[in-house]
């Protein structure tokens, strides 16, 4: 074999192993953001979540991808690790579909009609088509499947390239002799693992094989034990991605090699055994691309087929291996944002929603216990407020970093969106936590410095509490479940709180005025007023990502807050219901309530 076939065999691997490469990603963003995200959806039973990997597998063209995808369910604690034990079962079998769009390069050298079936006419037809598509197309899908295409045409031809260059070793009888010596099947899977561990691609690996069978040198003493190699090889870059894992993401990952080992060593005895005993004629047989697709596949099949109903057993052999360790708890849940979904955006930002909402809970929960603190004060509760507004800084930190990360990549637009929103609420809600410090910094001054309120005071300050909790509860059920009805809500709540702190400072002065109230409440008390305005306009700054989204306005219009604001028959109405819901009682001119 000469450098001039050495080169050609290596510029061919390059061609073949980027036309995978370029085939899952078209047929990835072709399938829709989606493909990702149902795969820790639907995995109900072990049969669908082996049908469902299977599936996904096929569709992305790598068992990789979907192992690591269900490595970072578990990690995150999206998903049970004895459901992605079947998701990783079904991606063994999902793999081997490459295999037989590799095979098409021997269909159709019957001449003839079949000459349309060739190697040479499918792929120059898919490359041309597949450049239209990508370069004309102004259709997002239809650009997915030009690219598709054009992944295919480079497989293919990277596979005619390695063929060519080893079709003289058909005549080397030291190919020949060295291919001899793969037929022991323990040298055959040693080559086969440490060929696929190197290039981390299982499927190309079986390319590889295939290509190598056209020279009529392979037969099925060699091709059967390398398959079996190549099977345990394609752990290997599942292994290298759990590094650093939890405990369940490391069982996940090892997983895919047990379960190979177990389908090597089954589906291999059982054979060899056989055959000591029958002696099988084929075992001699030469192997043609379609021959090593059918094989790979019928043991990979054959693989799932037995270990499917062990399930059970297999965990308990994994969790057994990789025994349960103590695990530090951590406050927030970061462990959603997982690293390994950066490369498909739909997940990645599926799981910034989780975690925006999370935070959004917190933020909640620690405005209505710094509330609470003017009515009960304690120190557990105030150094509650403040352990959580800290949780809260951390959770902005965490999740602007990660949605920076996402946003590196390509994104559709409705994903640009969605970066956006997230960006917007985290800002906002991480505002809203540092008012809740605020307010409980305040009612300590208040305790600590033993400053007398009127009883009126904390009557009105009980009503305010109840708007602020509920424009809270609004925002952040919009937020949740982008609603835009009730998005729309907000502003006319604001306006009510604005005018009630408004009001509440103009009775403040007449009891300051009077001697109800003390001077030393005034300043303490217009700390609290204008936290309770800014947490009031910071849920309005929420509610107005969310409408400007939806009305696609950021980039193109700068959705104002007085475009928000326009009084409409709606807006008016339910101003006139919060104006009901939360209003003081009359007071006279010294300040006191007349009802009294």
């Amino acid at each position: 074999m000469s450098i001039l076939n050495i080169v050609a065999l290596l510029g061919g691997l390059a061609l073949f192993l980027y036309g995978i490469s370029l085939m899952g990603d078209g047929l990835n963003m072709a399938a829709g953001d989606k493909v990702q995200v149902v795969l820790y959806r639907l995995t109900s039973n072990p049969l669908k979540g082996i049908l469902l990997g299977a599936g996904v597998t096929a569709l992305i063209q790598s068992s990789t991808a979907t192992s690591i995808m269900a490595i970072g369910f578990v990690n995150s604690g999206l998903m049970e690790f004895a459901k992605a034990v079947s998701i990783i079962l079904g991606a063994i079998v999902g793999t081997s579909i490459t295999g037989w769009i590799v095979s098409l390069s021997f269909i159709g050298q019957g001449g003839g009609w079949m000459s349309l079936l060739s190697t040479t006419f499918i792929t120059g037809l898919f490359a041309t088509v597949g450049i239209l598509l990508f370069k004309f197309s102004k259709n997002k899908t239809m650009n997915c499947v030009g690219t598709v295409m054009l992944g295919f045409a480079v497989l293919m031809y990277g596979m005619i390239a390695m063929g060519d260059a080893m079709s003289p070793l058909r005549e080397s009888p030291l190919f020949i002799s060295l291919l001899t010596k793969f037929s022991n099947p323990l040298i055959g899977i040693l080559v086969g693992l440490a060929f696929t561990a190197i290039i981390q691609s299982s499927s190309a690996a079986v390319g590889i094989l295939q290509a190598l069978s056209i020279t009529g040198a392979v037969p099925f003493s060699v091709a059967y034990p390398m398959i079996l190699g190549i099977a345990i090889g394609s752990a290997m870059p599942v292994l290298i991605s759990s590094l650093g894992a939890s405990l369940n993401a490391r069982r996940t990952a090892l997983t895919h090699l047990i379960a190979d080992i177990l389908g090597v060593v089954i589906c291999g005895s059982l054979f060899y055994l056989a055959n000591a005993f029958v002696h099988f004629d084929f075992m001699h047989a030469i192997m043609t691309p379609i021959s090593i697709a059918a094989l790979n596949t019928v043991f990979r099949i054959a693989t799932v087929v037995i270990l499917a109903p062990a399930i059970g057993l297999i965990v308990k052999l994994i969790c057994f291996i990789l025994k349960d360790e103590p695990e530090e708890e951590v406050p927030g849940d970061w462990d959603l944002l997982e690293d390994r979904f950066i490369q498909h955006p739909a997940v990645a930002l599926e799981q910034c929603r989780t975690v925006v909402n999370s935070m959004a809970g917190y933020v909640k929960e620690n405005i209505s216990d710094a509330l609470a603190l003017m009515h009960g004060y304690d120190e557990v509760g105030y150094n509650k407020v403040k352990s959580v507004e800290k949780l809260v800084d951390q959770y902005e930190d965490n999740l602007g970093n990660y949605i920076l990360q996402i946003t590196a990549g390509e994104l559709t637009q409705g994903q640009n969106d969605d970066v956006h929103q997230f960006l917007y609420a985290i800002t906002d809600l991480e505002r809203i936590s540092d008012y809740a410090a605020h307010i409980a910094e305040s009612t300590r001054e208040v305790f600590e410095k033993d400053i007398p309120f009127s009883d009126n005071v904390f009557k009105e300050i009980k009503v305010m509490e109840r708007a602020l909790n509920d424009i809270l509860d609004i925002t952040i059920l919009a937020l949740k479940e982008d609603d835009q009805i009730l998005a729309h809500r907000v502003k006319p709540l604001d306006e009510r709180i604005r005018r009630l702190c408004a009001e509440m400072k103009r009775r403040h002065i007449i009891r300051l005025q009077h001697g109800i109230c003390s001077r030393q409440s005034g300043f303490v008390f217009n700390d609290l007023i204008t936290s309770y305005e800014r947490v009031s306009g910071h849920c309005v700054n929420l509610s107005l990502a969310l409408i400007a989204l939806d009305q696609d306005a950021f980039d193109k219009h700068g959705y104002t807050d007085s475009e928000m604001a326009q009084k409409d028959e709606d807006y008016i109405k339910q101003l006139q219901k919060y104006k009901k819901r939360y209003a003081f009682p009359e007071i006279d001119a010294e300040g006191a309530y007349i009802d009294n």
